[in-house]
């Protein structure tokens, strides 16, 4: 549905920038390449009357990391979360880095409650739920759904499916219809870029439910302003590079560490184009050189180099911190095989993502990054 004059009726209905909710929407996974080649007139409306600029997420290129960036406004130096899936060395434990309580800085929702402030908090993942949205007023997901919403809009669709997303968009558009919130978060997931590249017929379907819902959306609640953005992009992957067996071939024992890994298997395999890598202090600078010469490497840091480089925190990282190619990923032969037609992310290459604000006082060169956008989510909310 394209609503072509939500913009003219918005303009009407706001009288100021600070006293409009504040509608954050993440598509995961939304390359720029999507935006070009998909046809979304409403996005286009959007960005029209506002802006579009293409900046960059943070890095690692995955999904936790630039959700708890974007609703804290912070590096991961600062708020603690470096990847998705974690070995910490002190204990030799490996966890998904799914609990909030891994976030070391103040997020938007618990600013919210602190100044009495209600928030809502809709993801298509249930992890983002249990990661970012626990000091939401109200806080689900697609796979935990609220009664209330499917007794309305019916059960959401899998969570591998190209509809679910417009279900969670649908879901907080209800929300907002029936309850006044200052702040409102939508994640969605980035299934159907993992799956279909941009020119693909089923991309366009994805982008015209996501285009539409949010249409409504914007028709629905015209005093709003939008922020929209991704978390990461998106590549097509052709080769994998066993780390492992290269520094085994050398006599150096590891454990590279797929940072994006996270329970949603079937979009990945858990197969990245980053990598931590962590092995005994005194191979480390041998390892270091033999990984930066290795093809299909784009770039090895030490740990001290990748938190200067990347702003991380130094507590939650392996000794080296290893970039890939472009068409790359990193994975152990023995344990998955790289099936055709893989599109992944969690490198460099990656990093490109829309910039989006709507009825906001935001120029285009106030932002670069996607945590700009939480950070003018945060400054409105003080205002």
């Amino acid at each position: 549905m394209h609503t072509a004059n939500f913009v003219a009726r918005s303009l009407l209905c706001y009288d100021s920038p600070m006293q409009n909710p504040i509608v954050i929407i993440i598509i995961d996974g939304f390359d720029p390449e999507y935006l070009q080649a998909c046809k979304t007139p409403n996005i286009d409306e959007v960005c029209s009357r506002g802006f579009l600029k293409i900046g960059r997420s943070m890095m690692p290129s995955v999904t936790n990391v630039n959700n708890v960036s974007l609703v804290t406004g912070l590096y991961p130096e600062s708020h603690g979360i470096n990847c998705n899936y974690w070995l910490n060395s002190d204990t030799g434990q490996e966890t998904y880095m799914e609990s909030a309580d891994f976030i070391l800085s103040e997020t938007i929702f618990q600013k919210a409650a602190s100044l009495g402030k209600r928030t809502l908090m809709v993801s298509s993942k249930d992890k983002l739920r249990t990661l970012i949205g626990a000091h939401a007023t109200v806080g689900f997901s697609s796979e935990q759904p609220l009664e209330d919403i499917v007794s309305v809009l019916g059960s959401p669709p899998p969570i591998y499916s190209l509809e679910v997303n417009g279900w969670i968009v649908q879901a907080a558009d209800h929300l907002m219809s029936e309850n006044a919130f200052d702040v409102v978060y939508i994640a969605t997931t980035d299934y159907a870029m993992h799956t279909y590249p941009p020119d693909h017929p089923e991309s366009q379907r994805h982008m015209t439910i996501l285009d539409a819902t949010i249409g409504q959306l914007l028709s629905n609640h015209p005093d709003i302003t939008l922020l929209l953005t991704a978390d990461h992009g998106m590549s097509s992957k052709d080769h994998m590079v066993d780390l492992k067996g290269i520094l085994a071939a050398r006599g150096i024992h590891s454990n590279p560490v797929p940072i994006i890994k996270d329970r949603y298997v079937l979009q990945h395999s858990n197969l990245g184009g980053c990598t931590f890598v962590y092995l005994d202090d005194k191979h480390e600078a041998e390892a270091l050189a033999i990984l930066s010469d290795t093809p299909g490497v784009h770039s090895a840091f030490s740990r001290n180099q990748a938190v200067l480089e990347y702003r991380l925190h130094p507590d939650r990282l392996g000794n080296i911190f290893v970039n890939a190619e472009k068409n790359y990923v990193f994975g152990d032969p023995n344990q998955i095989e790289m099936r055709p037609g893989l599109r992944s992310h969690a490198s460099i290459h990656e990093q490109a993502i829309p910039l989006i604000a709507y009825n906001s006082d935001l120029a285009p060169d106030d932002v670069e990054e996607n945590r700009h956008l939480g950070q003018y989510a945060l400054t409105k909310l003080l205002s």
